[in-house]
């Protein structure tokens, strides 16, 4: 038996070296892939996915607008006693008009992000009335304040890959001046993908005549929308909203992508049964996606079917619970099998203070729906109490616990290097250890994420830094970005420009 003799190692100043200089890998970056968590096996999808078929087919949808039942009456519905019933080939046609894939625009082209497939981000959504202080600590009524704090506070989090308005002004009674003070608050204090809603119809076009301005002129915003819809065109269960139906007129003229968001609650306005809620919630959502191909076909749209849940014992609406985390990610399976842009909601924690029910209901449920691969995962930063309430500290502790879900995403990769059978053979006839060795060097940076916020401390070393938490960590940092991130992303021509035809406060 011949032996060869190792390579020599490169020496402590050598490894010291390459320490000093590790190469810039972001271990975790948005965009990972999911959908290797499956609640639902095969069977299980083609039965819900039937049913949905029946509901639509036998029992349609009530309340139609007439605007609306003209177009789909053209395109092969029935009109049975009031009740429009859409048949499976006009599910089939739907899904073949739908985008498989789309760009979510931002403002900044480098921060655009492609929808679809398997790809997931976390963003924002919510309409909470009420903020967690700051300096308090206590719930208040939310401000339009408030709303450019958050609009600014998370322009500087990396893993919040889209910005909808996370509250709502209440200090702004009229609907016009809140939809349109809303929308320039997103479109000045950040150049991410943002979404916003709209409370009437005939909101959608000055708002655009703004978001135009900003994009360059007449008609620029629509050839690169950067700001897409948040709309319920469905009520639960089974049935039209005009108000809401008329929102999504007035978006597809103007293209606006939309998310067209199904919220049923189960035991309520659903089924209790996880099954036949999921049935209900997905033929609901079909029906959104039938009106806005029908109408315009091939438009944008995030499949937006989000599973809520209450507390059956008090009807308390839980945003936090196995329950809620296994039907999202039911969801995001459904919409995905189904090849269609996926959107679910999770970190919707019931807990009102930042504390262990916060971090356990939001980590459990955005996990469960990023490993289903859920697109766009809504409602999964700062939000608090329910969806009630929204906190800068929230903000902050979310984006590190999305970095920690994207690098769970990756997964591992196995390749010969990695595999490292040099590297042990190395350490065994070596030092006996892998500190400081080429190969953990060149992983450290590539393959680790390590916490800014989460104590890793030994409890001596943390006490004696004052034994502080992840609540006042987080608050520290919150501030921080505060006090020294004040973006304005309009010049001051297109600022007057802008406030000569709108009321802004």
């Amino acid at each position: 038996m011949t032996s060869s003799k190792r390579p020599a190692r490169s020496g402590r100043k050598g490894r010291i070296a390459q320490r000093a200089a590790p190469p810039k890998i972001h271990p975790c970056p948005p965009g990972q892939i999911g959908g290797r968590y499956r609640p639902l096996s095969d069977s299980e999808l083609h039965a819900i996915y039937q049913t949905a078929l029946r509901l639509l087919a036998e029992l349609g949808m009530g309340e139609t607008p007439e605007r609306l039942a003209g177009p789909l009456l053209e395109a092969g519905a029935i009109n049975q006693n009031g009740r429009l019933l859409f048949t499976r080939d006009m599910v089939c046609s739907a899904l073949a008009a739908a985008p498989k894939t789309f760009v979510l625009h931002g403002r900044d082209p480098a921060r655009d992000i492609e929808v679809g497939g398997n790809r997931v981000f976390f963003g924002t959504g919510g309409a909470a009335v009420q903020t967690l202080d700051i300096d308090t600590g206590q719930y208040r009524p939310s401000t339009l304040a408030d709303l450019r704090n958050f609009t600014r506070l998370q322009d500087k989090l990396t893993n919040v890959s889209w910005f909808t308005r996370c509250c709502i002004a209440t200090d702004v009674p009229d609907n016009f001046e809140l939809d349109t003070n809303t929308a320039y608050t997103l479109l000045r204090h950040t150049t991410k993908p943002t979404a916003t809603a709209f409370t009437l119809a005939e909101h959608v076009s000055p708002i655009v005549r703004m978001l135009d301005i900003a994009a360059g002129g007449d008609g620029a915003f629509a050839q690169r929308p950067f700001m897409k819809a948040h709309i319920s065109p469905v009520i639960s269960p089974m049935r039209y909203a005009e108000d809401a139906v008329d929102v999504v007129f007035e978006c597809l003229k103007h293209n606006i992508p939309v998310s067209c968001i199904t919220a049923a609650q189960a035991g309520a306005t659903a089924p209790a049964t996880l099954a036949g809620f999921l049935a209900q919630s997905l033929a609901e959502t079909l029906a959104s996606l039938i009106m806005v191909q029908v109408l315009k076909p091939g438009h944008p749209m995030v499949f937006s079917n989000w599973p809520l849940v209450i507390d059956l014992r008090t009807g308390a609406f839980a945003g936090g619970g196995g329950e809620i985390a296994v039907l999202n990610a039911a969801s995001a399976q459904l919409s995905n099998w189904l090849g269609l842009p996926s959107g679910v909601a999770a970190s919707m924690t019931d807990a009102k203070a930042l504390d262990a029910q916060y971090g356990a209901e939001k980590a459990m449920t955005s996990l469960a729906a990023a490993l289903a691969g859920g697109n766009l995962i809504y409602e999964s930063s700062g939000m608090t109490a329910s969806l009630l309430g929204v906190s800068f500290e929230g903000f902050v502790l979310d984006d590190e616990m999305h970095a920690h879900t994207y690098r769970a995403l990756r997964g591992v990769e196995v390749t010969p290097e990695n595999l490292g059978f040099d590297a042990i053979c190395d350490a065994v006839l070596g030092e006996g250890h892998f500190l400081g060795g080429a190969h953990t060097l060149s992983a450290m940076e590539r393959d680790y994420f390590y916490p800014s916020l989460a104590d890793r401390d030994s409890p001596k070393v943390w006490q004696d830094k004052g034994a502080p938490d992840a609540w006042s960590i987080a608050r520290d940092k919150a501030r921080l970005i505060l006090d020294e991130h004040h973006p304005d992303y309009l010049s001051e021509d297109q600022d007057k420009a802008i406030r000569d035809i709108l009321p802004l406060l």
